[in-house]
C-alpha cells in the first residue's frame, strides 16, 4: 500500500548501500539478458553491503538491512522446516524458475508506443500461446490453490493506453519531519527507464488496462497455483491519490481471471468518506454489479455457507463502535442476514486491535506488511499467538507473507525497513512460519506493489541511469515457483 506512512520509531538503525551494475556487450538489453537466461551466463557486478555480516536463523526473520550473500551462508533447514519444505532456497531443492518465454511481448518492453500498435496488429509467437484452447493452456499448470491469495494493483498506466503514465512516475515522498526531508532529493520518476520502484518489470512500464498485460499476470498467477486475487479497489470515481479510478477495469481482470480459474475478491481501501453506511453501499454495489460472474469468490465457512470474502485496509481508521453498526448481526443497520452478508478481514497493525477486531465484529484478520519486525501483526514471532486468538474467539486468521521490502525509490529515508530478498530465502521463512503457525489460508504481498518492492511478478535486470535490483542469479519467475513449490502446505479452514 503506497501511502501507508510508516513510523519513525520503527526504524532501528543503519542506511542500506546497494549498488548493481550490469556489463553486457550487447547493444540490445533485452536480446543481452534473453540470451544471458538461455545459456545461463549473466555477467554481473554486485555489491550488497551489511553491518551484521553473516545471515543466521534469528536474523533471517529479524534482520531490516540487506546481507551479505557468499557461499558460506548457512541455510535456515532444521528449525524452520515444515512438511519436508525448509525457507532455504537452494539450487538443489528447487528446479530452474521460468524465464522470459512465458510472458506475451516480453520482447517488447524496449519498443516505443508506436511500434507497439503496430505490433498489436500482427500476434507473435507468445500470443497464439495465449490464445490457444484454454484447456490446452491449462493443462500446463498446477491447480488454483483458492487457499492462496495475493493482493493486486491495477493503477499503472502508460501513453499508449491511459494518455500518460501512471504510477511509475510516482513522486519522491518526503519524511514527515522537515529537517530530515531536507536531506533527500525531492521530485517524480519519468518513465519508462525511470520508474518509481526499486526492481524493474519484465513488461516494462505497463498499462493495467492493457488486456495483453493482464492476461499475462493472471497466466503467472497460474504458474504460482495462486487461487485468489485480492483486488485494491476504490468506489466508482475514487481514486488513490497518485492514479486514476480503476473501477471500470474490475470486468477486465474477472473475465480474465475466469479464463485461468482465478477467483477475485475485494481488497476495500480507505477511501474519502469510508464509513459505516458508505461501506454498506460499496459491498451492495460490489454484489449487485460482479457478484453473478463466475470468477468472485465466495469463502467456504466451517458452517458450509459461501460468502463473499473482502479484506478491509487500514480497518482501524473506523472505530469499533462504527464497524459494530455495519457488523454487528443485532445493529438496526447490520449488513449481517442480508443478501450483501460477507467474511470481513480487518487489518492487524498494533496487538490492541486484536481486541477492537473482535468486539467490531469482524469475522478475521490479515497483516499485510512484507516487511517482519516492521508491526506488530507483520512479526512472525507473534504470528502462533495470533493465531491462537482467532481460534480462541472463532475468527479467520490471515498472515501476509512477502518476498521483500524495499521503497527507496519513492521513500528515499527509508531504507532502515528494506528487508532484502536473501535469493527467496526471505519469502520462504515467511511461507514457513505462516505454516508453522498453523495458517490454512494466506495472502501475499504482493503480486504487483512494484513502489514497495514486494512483488512476485517477474522483473529482469535493466541497466542504465537508475540501477535497478533483480532476481538474479535466478530467473524472472523465480517466486512464482516458489510460491508453487508452497502451495499444498496450505488447506482450507
Amino acid at each position: 500500500m503506497t501511502e501507508h506512512k510508516i513510523s519513525s520509531t520503527s526504524a532501528s538503525h543503519v542506511n542500506e548501500i546497494l549498488q548493481r551494475s550490469l556489463v553486457s556487450a550487447c547493444k540490445s538489453k533485452v536480446v543481452a539478458i534473453l540470451l544471458a537466461y538461455q545459456t545461463r551466463e549473466i555477467i554481473m557486478m554486485s555489491s550488497v553491503f551489511c553491518q551484521r555480516g553473516t545471515l543466521n536463523e534469528d536474523n533471517i526473520l529479524e534482520t531490516p538491512l540487506p546481507v551479505k550473500i557468499d557461499s558460506n551462508i548457512p541455510s535456515c533447514k532444521g528449525a524452520h522446516s515444515v512438511k519436508n519444505q525448509t525457507c532455504a532456497h537452494e539450487a538443489s531443492d528447487l528446479p530452474d524458475a521460468f524465464g522470459l518465454e512465458v510472458i506475451p511481448h516480453a520482447n517488447r518492453m524496449e519498443k516505443s508506443q508506436n511500434q507497439l500498435q503496430a505490433d498489436n496488429a500482427t500476434p507473435d509467437t507468445d500470443t497464439k500461446e495465449v490464445n490457444m484452447n484454454a484447456e490446452t493452456l491449462l493443462e500446463k499448470y498446477s491447480v488454483p490453490n483458492y487457499n492462496f491469495h495475493t493482493f493486486y494493483y491495477t493503477w499503472y498506466g502508460n501513453p499508449q493506453f491511459d494518455g500518460k503514465y501512471l504510477h511509475w512516475d510516482h513522486p519522491l515522498l518526503p519524511h514527515w519531519d522537515s529537517k530530515v526531508a531536507a536531506a533527500f532529493p525531492k521530485g517524480r520518476h519519468s518513465p519508462p527507464d525511470d520508474i518509481g520502484a526499486n526492481f524493474y518489470p519484465a513488461l516494462g512500464a505497463y498499462s493495467s488496462r492493457d488486456p495483453t498485460v493482464i492476461d499475462a499476470h493472471m497466466r503467472q498467477m497460474r504458474m504460482a497455483a495462486i487461487g485468489v486475487l485480492a483486488i485494491s479497489w476504490y468506489p466508482p470515481g475514487m481514486k488513490d491519490d497518485n492514479g486514476e479510478a480503476t473501477d471500470d477495469i474490475v470486468p477486465l481482470i474477472l473475465d480474465a481471471a475466469h479464463k485461468y480459474q482465478i477467483r477475485v475478491t475485494f481488497h476495500i481501501e480507505p477511501f474519502k468518506g469510508r464509513d459505516e453506511k458508505t461501506m454498506f453501499d460499496c459491498v451492495k454495489y460490489i454484489v449487485e454489479k460482479y457478484g453473478e460472474h463466475p470468477a468472485f469468490f465466495r469463502y467456504k465457512t466451517k458452517t458450509g455457507k459461501t460468502l463473499p470474502l473482502y479484506y478491509i485496509y487500514d480497518s482501524y481508521l473506523l472505530s469499533p463502535e462504527n464497524w459494530a453498526r455495519l457488523l454487528n448481526p443485532n445493529a438496526k443497520t447490520s449488513i449481517r442476514n442480508t443478501p450483501y452478508d460477507g467474511i470481513f478481514l480487518a487489518l492487524l497493525v498494533e496487538e490492541k486491535h486484536k481486541r477492537a477486531i473482535l468486539s467490531s465484529g469482524f469475522d478475521g484478520m490479515y497483516t499485510y506488511f512484507a516487511t517482519n519486525g516492521f508491526t506488530y501483526g507483520s512479526s512472525y514471532r507473534n504470528w502462533k499467538s495470533i493465531k491462537a486468538f482467532c481460534d480462541a474467539s472463532s475468527l479467520i486468521f490471515v498472515p501476509s507473507v512477502g518476498p521483500g521490502y524495499i521503497d527507496t525509490n519513492i521513500r528515499p529515508w527509508n531504507s532502515q525497513n528494506t528487508r532484502n530478498r536473501i535469493k527467496g530465502r526471505y519469502y520462504e521463512t515467511a511461507l514457513s512460519a505462516a505454516a508453522e503457525a498453523g495458517a490454512q489460508v494466506v495472502s501475499i504481498t504482493s503480486f504487483n506493489e512494484w513502489h514497495e518492492g514486494t512483488q512476485i511478478e517477474m522483473a529482469v535486470p535493466k541497466a542504465g541511469h537508475t540501477a535497478y535490483l533483480d532476481y538474479l542469479p535466478h530467473k524472472p519467475g523465480n517466486y512464482l515457483q516458489i510460491t508453487r513449490k508452497w502451495a499444498d502446505t496450505f488447506s482450507g479452514e
